[in-house]
């Protein structure tokens, strides 16, 4: 009795853990101020699009900070102070 126990919570962790694993994934947009035209990092998907336009396209993702920082040096239109 005690196996089946077993078995059965190593079954639901199988199906839970890598559920939660997914949602903790990190996400980064490359945006541009709008007034001051500085190109910036950000790691939440902005609220307002008033204020920051997408630099990569509309809404590109990228999954590390690194790629991120690599795909913001290849676009022109991005200053840097």
């Amino acid at each position: 009795m005690k196996i089946k126990i077993a078995l059965a919570g190593m079954l639901v962790a199988g199906f839970v853990f890598p559920a939660v694993a997914q949602t903790t994934v990190e996400t980064y947009y490359v945006v541009q101020d709008v007034k001051s035209k500085k190109c910036t990092i950000v790691d939440k998907k902005p609220a307002s699009m008033t204020e920051y336009t997408y630099v990569s396209g509309d809404g590109v993702v990228y999954k590390t900070r690194t790629e991120a920082e690599t795909a913001m040096k290849g676009v022109k239109i991005c200053t840097t102070n």
